[in-house]
């Protein structure tokens, strides 16, 4: 009997418009309430692919030594133009992505999260 109260409790909250959610996204990076995502806390942007083993080294090494201090959120494919990119939170708080190409060696940088990839 717990059960089906449980279950009717769902299907009245669904019904009513409520919702338990805390805010997890979607495999399409869009938060649950339709939100935009937040980049810091995604494993990869759109179209993008998280690296992995010595390629995710070498485009750490070289983010970190182009933004001394700074910490690595993520490093993935590019899917904007570079080939790779990294997200790094600096030592004052802010963020910042860098972006390499195919031999590791950087390219530019953007404040943010970079630039939303080009369709």
């Amino acid at each position: 009997m717990a059960g089906a109260t449980v279950g009717a409790a769902g299907i009245a909250n669904a019904a009513s418009g409520g919702s338990t959610s805390t805010g997890s996204t979607s495999s399409g990076g869009v938060a649950a309430q339709g939100q935009p995502a937040n980049p810091a806390t995604m494993t990869h942007g759109p179209g993008e692919t998280l690296l992995t083993g010595s390629t995710a080294a070498k485009v750490k090494q070289a983010a970190l030594a182009a933004v001394p201090g700074a910490t690595v959120i993520r490093v993935e494919t590019d899917s904007a133009g570079a080939e790779y990119e990294a997200h790094l939170t600096k030592a004052d708080g802010t963020q910042v992505t860098v972006k390499l190409n195919s031999a590791f060696k950087v390219t530019g940088t953007e404040s943010g999260f970079g630039a939303p990839p080009s369709h």
